[in-house]
């Protein structure tokens, strides 16, 4: 066996607004955003062209993140008093949007294309086990175990977990089977592999950087090798894929592929990468946000 076919091409998968999310403009470094009932201004440095609403659009924005470094620190400024959190959703799971401290909305819109593909996987499977690493506020989770999956959700995240448990509740599928687990993921891995545990699924959207609930030391050029062979090792007979996701700036789609086909050249299968993008309401703009690799057999 030679290991997986490796796409010779990245693909861009291309996240298009939806009832509760809609990307309106971009520009001049930022970008203009719908969440349910609120618009939002956030900065994105790579959108470099020029906004093509009037500015009166921008300023009628119900708020605006003001960033104070290049990571993702900063504050709102709120036009009014929006709620703390209120419903979203995406296909039949419901979520709750928040303002959070690190400019993002608790949850990533762009990650839809990555769940219209997971939910074709499970659909396609019978009852899958799948591993969400790095899970956050249970999205991906939901959306697999809506299609049938039993899902176990890692993240280090206290908040987080409870957010997401939130979630399984507001989706109604807090009876589904869905372990939340609050743990450092590479500790939790290397726990698995050496119960033998399996998974017919695995993804893995690790950060840059991230502090495990006991102080470990999360980096991800150091780490995702040894995290990534782990999870191979997780891959059952009947395995049907594995997510790669990465924010990273200086990470690509086939440095990810690279890393994939390393750690799977004991099976067969197919390795696509690419780009996740957010399309403008126009659908002739798009803005770049993360990198993936995907394995399916």
């Amino acid at each position: 066996m030679n290991g997986p076919h490796v796409a010779e091409e990245s693909q861009v998968m291309r996240t298009s607004g939806w009832s509760d999310y809609a990307l309106l403009d971009s520009g001049g470094g930022r970008k203009l955003e719908r969440y349910g009932p609120y618009k939002v201004v956030r900065p994105e440095p790579q959108c470099l062209w020029t906004p093509r609403l009037p500015q009166s659009a921008w300023d009628a924005a119900d708020a605006v993140f003001d960033p104070t470094d290049e990571e993702d620190a900063g504050r709102w400024r709120f036009r009014g008093k929006p709620r703390e959190t209120w419903p979203l959703g995406w296909g039949g799971v419901k979520f709750h949007g928040r303002f959070t401290a690190f400019r993002h909305l608790a949850f990533f819109p762009e990650q839809a294309a990555n769940w219209a593909w997971l939910d074709q996987q499970v659909r396609a499977a019978a009852q899958p086990r799948v591993l969400n690493l790095f899970g956050y506020t249970g999205v991906a989770s939901l959306v697999m175990a809506a299609a049938g999956a039993a899902v176990t959700h890692v993240d280090a995240s206290k908040k987080a977990v409870a957010w997401a448990r939130e979630n399984s509740e507001l989706s109604g599928l807090a009876d589904r089977p869905v372990r939340w687990i609050t743990e450092d993921a590479r500790k939790y891995v290397q726990r698995e592999v050496r119960r033998g545990s399996k998974y017919e699924g695995i993804i893995l959207d690790p950060p840059k950087y991230g502090r495990g609930p006991d102080g470990q030391v999360w980096r991800l050029f150091e780490d995702l090798p040894e995290l990534a062979g782990l999870c191979a090792e997780l891959l059952s007979d009947n395995a049907r894929f594995l997510v790669l996701n990465a924010y990273a700036e200086r990470i690509s789609g086939a440095a990810l592929a690279g890393l994939l086909a390393e750690k799977l050249a004991a099976r067969a299968g197919r390795i696509e990468w690419g780009e996740l993008a957010l399309m403008e309401d126009r659908g002739d703009r798009a803005i770049g946000m993360s990198f993936y690799a995907r394995w399916s057999a």
